[in-house]
């Protein structure tokens, strides 16, 4: 009973130590002891050996008089740990899975690689009418769902770089039209843009450095798609490219207030 008891307590010291290390945010980065007992309701001795713990082990250091107290390198390097060990393509897939499960079409992952967009998973429509698009298919960025949806919300100049490099029969108007209601709707819709006769749905994913990383995307044949599947696949296509993004890192605006 002891040894159990002795158990239950780490566990009870290690849950305690995660709460303080998970009360310091991006607008409150150095707080005083006060301040961090207001958010861990703990015994003022308690949280002070706590955090000498925590600066022993390079997690929190300690600052001025009276101390103020902020998260220390040791945070940082388990972050660049766990950015190392991100796979997109493993990540993706069991969303994919349920993507596809959803909609009953061919679901995929695009990433972008410089001006193009590549696609880097997919899974097939179980249907015999399908559309596929193929794993290591590149095209560029400013033709069809997938690639619009990546561009619209690069960094500016960028935007700019691609739309210059616009061939000749592009029509540069409606390529900008498009970037914009891509931006204001977090999504985009294509028709017959790049297959005749295919319909495809894209949202953008993000990383832990709020850059788009890629886009999520459904397609699949417009004479078997009614509008009420549009409205309802877009749905699951945002909320899908908003999983991969918390999962790859990427902390939404709303997480962040």
């Amino acid at each position: 009973m002891a040894g159990d008891s002795q158990g239950s307590k780490t566990v009870r010291a290690v849950d305690r130590a995660i709460d303080i290390l998970q009360c310091f945010l991006p607008d409150k980065p150095w707080m005083s002891v006060l301040e961090i007992q207001q958010r861990v309701p703990l015994s003022r001795p308690t949280l002070y050996r706590l955090l000498q713990t925590l600066v022993a082990k390079g997690l929190v250091r300690a600052q001025g008089e009276p101390q103020r107290f902020a998260l220390d390198f040791g945070v940082g390097r388990l972050a660049h740990s766990w950015i190392a060990g991100i796979d997109a393509i493993a990540l993706a897939r069991p969303i994919l899975e349920r993507l596809r499960s959803a909609t009953g079409e061919t679901t995929a992952l695009f990433v972008r690689r410089g001006d193009l967009r590549q696609c880097v998973a997919e899974l097939a429509s179980p249907h015999v009418l399908a559309i596929s698009r193929g794993i290591g298919e590149t095209d560029h960025l400013w033709r069809g769902a997938s690639g619009k949806a990546i561009l619209a919300f690069m960094d500016d100049n960028e935007v700019a770089a691609v739309v210059r490099t616009l061939p000749k029969r592009a029509d540069k108007a409606a390529v900008l039209a498009d970037l914009s209601r891509a931006r204001k709707d977090g999504f985009f819709i294509s028709r017959g843009e790049v297959f005749l006769g295919a319909i495809a749905i894209a949202a953008p994913y993000f990383d832990h450095t709020d850059r788009v990383a890629g886009s999520v995307g459904v397609f699949g044949p417009q004479a078997r798609l009614d509008e009420h599947w549009v409205v309802k696949t877009t749905a699951f296509v945002v909320k899908s490219a908003a999983e991969l993004s918390a999962a790859s890192g990427h902390v939404s605006l709303a997480g962040k207030k």
